[in-house]
């Protein structure tokens, strides 16, 4: 008797279990992964002028653009023109500022 009163709870647990439909069992469904996306930019900073090289090892086509934030206050920030790196591609980005860069960075986004 006393055996019977400690599986009685895991019982019912399995019964639960087994009772309950389809979608609310966990597991692993296709699509839930996140496909990889986005280009590697390597940036680079040479006195006034920045120069960027992104190269796009995935499938999907990764629209790029570079910022550049200057150090002066007169000397006006800059956002570049968005450029589509498609698979397997490498793109060139560059700008520049009158006087010396504080910041640059390239951003990504799905065309």
């Amino acid at each position: 008797m006393r055996l019977f009163r400690s599986l009685a709870p895991v019982t019912a647990a399995v019964a639960l279990v087994f009772c309950l439909p389809y979608e609310a069992l966990p597991h692993a469904r296709v699509g839930d992964h996140p496909q990889p996306f986005g280009a590697e930019c390597r940036t680079g900073v040479r006195g006034s002028h920045v120069v960027a090289h992104c190269h796009n090892p995935y499938a999907d086509t990764d629209r790029v653009r570079l910022h550049i934030e200057c150090e002066r206050w007169w000397d006006l920030d800059t956002d570049g023109a968005p450029v589509d790196a498609g698979p397997a591609m490498t793109v060139r980005l560059t700008g520049r500022c009158w006087k010396e860069v504080r910041s640059a960075w390239v951003s990504h986004e799905k065309p």
